[in-house]
């Protein structure tokens, strides 16, 4: 796999990619990605990461400084009250900077909370501490199954260590950080195990400030993984036949708003392209996926699959353009 460091001088901005640097979906949440790698190959990761990646072909870390400037700026298009979730593709406590990404967020005065994605498994009691002291204000954890075996098999590797990660949210949960468990949950696979994890939250005292449990309905996706054999439930059957009943029995609340976050409504950045049109875009470097280039436009990168050309301009077709995410096809 190929390893590319984004920094000021690579010519690359950090917005129009899924795989790095910013995400502003027209809330007051933006979604920050310094880096891509992932140490786990779960059978359901909607973008194929992990050792067990049979797509990827790259992989992403930005500089934190520049990362950090384009946070400033973008936080200050929205205004105040704004949430900085540093989340990845995969996991981010394998950014080699994590604490002092999120002290120099804090710093920015539009911003108000500093949250964090990962898996648990890199979360140890001086990590957690480092976190701690450089603000984080909450970490949403990915736990799936608390039976050993379960967890394993979930993790897609058999170093998982489910007691270690149970730890970790202990730890989490009794600092001055708040702690979201975020489970995803896979019909006819760990059904027995989401009122486990419901009660484990409950009992660690998660959420102090904000819901102790989110849990995450499964889909499939083009470049993404299926357990063999499952069914995707609708949004109906997802609240009225998982989360409520679940609530019901735990005493909870399980179907969440973006108000419980505090998160609301702001305008986007004004896209710059729209989905049809013909634009030319400057090869900057190699894609996530294997037929894939990043091609550069407008101060936006363009995401390209099928691109053979690995320099140079070349002529694209705008095919998706969702959340100021391009992707262009060549023409």
């Amino acid at each position: 796999m190929t390893h590319i460091r984004i920094t000021r001088d690579s010519n690359i901005p950090l917005l129009g990619s899924l795989y790095f640097g910013i995400i502003d979906r027209g809330t007051s949440l933006l979604q920050v990605r310094p880096s891509c790698g992932c140490n786990l190959s779960c059978p359901f990761c909607s973008v194929d990461a992990g050792p067990a990646s049979r797509t990827r072909a790259t992989s992403y870390e930005v500089e934190r400084e520049y990362l950090v400037e384009y946070v400033r700026e973008v936080a200050q298009f929205k205004g105040a009250g704004v949430e900085c979730h540093i989340d990845s593709p995969g996991e981010p406590m394998l950014y080699s900077e994590i604490a002092a990404l999120v002290r120099d967020i804090w710093k920015i005065p539009e911003v108000s909370i500093v949250s964090m994605q990962t898996n648990g498994t890199l979360l140890s009691a001086s990590s957690i501490a480092d976190l701690e002291s450089a603000g984080l204000d909450r970490i949403n954890l990915s736990l799936h199954a608390l039976d050993p075996e379960g967890a394993r098999t979930l993790a897609g590797t058999e170093s998982f260590d489910i007691a270690r990660v149970m730890d970790a949210a202990r730890a989490v949960a009794e600092s001055r950080m708040d702690l979201l468990i975020a489970p995803v949950y896979l019909p006819g696979i760990n059904d027995a195990e989401i009122p486990r994890i419901i009660r484990f939250a409950q009992e660690i005292g998660a959420g102090k400030r904000y819901p102790p449990l989110g849990i995450q309905k499964f889909e499939r996706y083009r470049y993404g993984r299926s357990p063999r054999g499952i069914k995707v439930q609708s949004w109906w059957q997802f609240y009225n036949k998982s989360l409520r009943p679940w609530g019901k029995e735990a005493g909870i609340r399980l179907a969440l708003t973006p108000q419980d976050f505090l998160t609301e409504r702001r305008p986007r950045i004004p896209d710059s392209f729209r989905t049809g049109e013909r634009v030319t875009v400057t090869i900057r470097a190699p894609g996530w996926l294997k037929d894939e280039m990043l091609g550069v436009a407008r101060d936006r990168v363009v995401s390209v699959p099928g691109c053979g050309k690995e320099q140079g301009n070349v002529r694209v077709k705008i095919v998706s353009a969702k959340d100021g995410i391009y992707v262009g096809i060549p023409i």
